[in-house]
């Protein structure tokens, strides 16, 4: 389980995203934020690859690079949107609407993916939908 601690640091890194955008993007465009929030994203994937040693040359045409930059698509238009969205409306209804994607993502993981559906998951996907619902509702 050495995931874990990652997925906690990732959990406080992000919880921290939609307030600091929707006071960003209360006067700047939401564009523009995410220009200069993802680019300090790349900034710090270049340092770590760079500090790490891995090499980047050859990976742009493996066989499973098409799914990175897939994934890298999905990436650009979910974040747009997500900061389109907070610099419209309230944290508190944006983010859980936008924190659907752990639904979808362990649906998809289930359909797609072969990853077992368990009646555990069932009721987590189940009162995460709940908690959505309450959260977004006015």
């Amino acid at each position: 389980m050495r995931y874990l601690p990652w997925a906690v640091l990732g959990l406080a890194a992000y919880t921290l995203v939609a307030p600091l955008m929707k006071v960003a993007t209360s006067e700047l465009p939401s564009s523009v934020a995410v220009l200069i929030s993802n680019t300090v994203l790349v900034v710090a994937a270049v340092a770590v690859v760079a500090l790490s040693n891995e090499s980047v040359v050859g990976y742009h045409t493996h066989p499973k690079a098409p799914y990175a930059y897939a994934g890298g698509l999905a990436l650009a238009v979910g974040i747009l949107a997500y900061y389109r969205a907070l610099s419209l409306g309230p944290v508190s209804v944006v983010t859980p609407v936008f924190g659907m994607f752990i639904v979808t993502s362990s649906l998809i993981g289930v359909a797609v993916l072969d990853e077992s559906l368990t009646a555990r998951k069932v009721a987590g996907i189940a009162l995460a939908v709940l908690a959505v619902y309450l959260t977004s509702v006015e």
